[in-house]
């Protein structure tokens, strides 16, 4: 249903899923990042691609343990990654071409923070024509109620009722549990 009518294909979007994104306070961190393994592996066997998405800024320095992905989640060298700066993941990034090379128009959607690069990279895909699905149990957030925002279980909340429905003229959005997510 996408509007990228040459890319019938689905990938897999593994958003900032770090040291010190994910951190040990994050709501239900073991079991996100169990679900996001589970679907790792069920692309590779499905032989869709797994992109990767690896945030970088003044607290998240390229090199640092902050930086690297959480230890439970292991990259395959052939699987791209994608360095960003902005909470859009296609924000002044190469995402755009890596999916273009794969013919990808459908992306599903895992990761961290739900509040903000997850959201904005939801709204960066769709508007830019793609299909995405948030899957439901497998993205968080921080707490970040000491600044005055929900507590983090109501933004995961929150953020999978409001995708569930969103759609544009020829784009899909939508949510999925890690269970039924098809690719």
């Amino acid at each position: 249903m996408t509007t990228l009518p040459q890319r019938p294909h689905t990938a897999l979007l593994v958003i900032d899923v770090q040291n010190g994104v994910v951190v040990p306070n994050s709501p239900n961190r073991e079991k996100v990042i169990a679900n996001i393994g589970s679907l790792i592996d069920r692309a590779r066997a499905a032989d869709v691609p797994v992109i990767w998405v690896q945030h970088q800024d003044e607290g998240l320095v390229p090199g640092t343990p902050a930086w690297e992905y959480v230890p439970e989640l292991k990259r395959v060298d052939a699987e791209p990654l994608v360095a960003k700066s902005y909470p859009d993941s296609f924000e002044d990034t190469d995402l755009e071409s890596v999916l273009a090379e794969r013919s990808v128009g459908r992306l599903i959607v895992t990761g961290a923070q739900t509040d903000c690069c997850i959201r904005s990279t939801l709204h960066g895909a769709l508007v830019r024509g793609y299909d995405a699905t948030l899957v439901a149990d497998a993205h968080t957030t921080e707490d970040l109620t000491e600044y005055g925002a929900p507590a983090p279980e109501q933004v995961i909340a929150h953020t999978n009722l409001y995708w569930s429905n969103q759609h544009a003229p020829g784009r899909q959005g939508g949510t999925v549990e890690t269970a039924e997510v098809t690719f």
